[in-house]
């Protein structure tokens, strides 16, 4: 069972992973306009592409993030190490997914269409996979 939720959290941030990686790169996928594509993924006001750099460093993070839910999965690995890694990485995603429905966060990030999607796919998708993280760590307890 835990191989599935490590799978199924690996594919998500694989994917997430690649879209950062491709802005890191310099495509505008999957919107052609690059102010466009910044204002859907950032957010924040006056921001007119999406920064490289900081792509390619979320890209690598995440894609470790993955690697290490799979890792997580087998119970053997990594010892009592992996697992407080397990445990903040969970209060990470669950720290990022409750602070997109905050006030505070909708002012510092309040460009659409990024406000929207927040709140209706990115914040529920980090809860989702910081969610994930605490089921891997509590199967890897039992």
């Amino acid at each position: 069972m835990s191989m599935v939720v490590a799978a199924l959290i690996f594919v998500v941030l694989l994917a997430v992973a690649l879209a950062h990686f491709l802005w890191a790169v310099g495509s505008p996928w999957p919107i052609r306009d690059p102010v466009l594509l910044a204002r859907t993924v950032i957010g924040r006001p006056g921001v007119t592409r999406v920064p490289r750099l900081a792509s390619l460093v979320v890209s690598l993070l995440v894609l470790a993030a993955g690697v290490l839910a799979l890792s997580l999965a087998d119970h053997d690995a990594g010892g009592v190490g992996l697992t407080l890694v397990g445990v903040v990485l969970a209060a990470l995603f669950l720290g990022r997914g409750a602070l997109g429905y905050t006030d505070r966060w909708r002012a510092r990030f309040p460009e659409e269409p990024f406000a929207t999607l927040d709140r209706k796919n990115y914040s529920p998708l980090c809860l989702a996979i910081g969610v994930g993280f605490l089921i891997l760590v509590i199967m890897r307890l039992i």
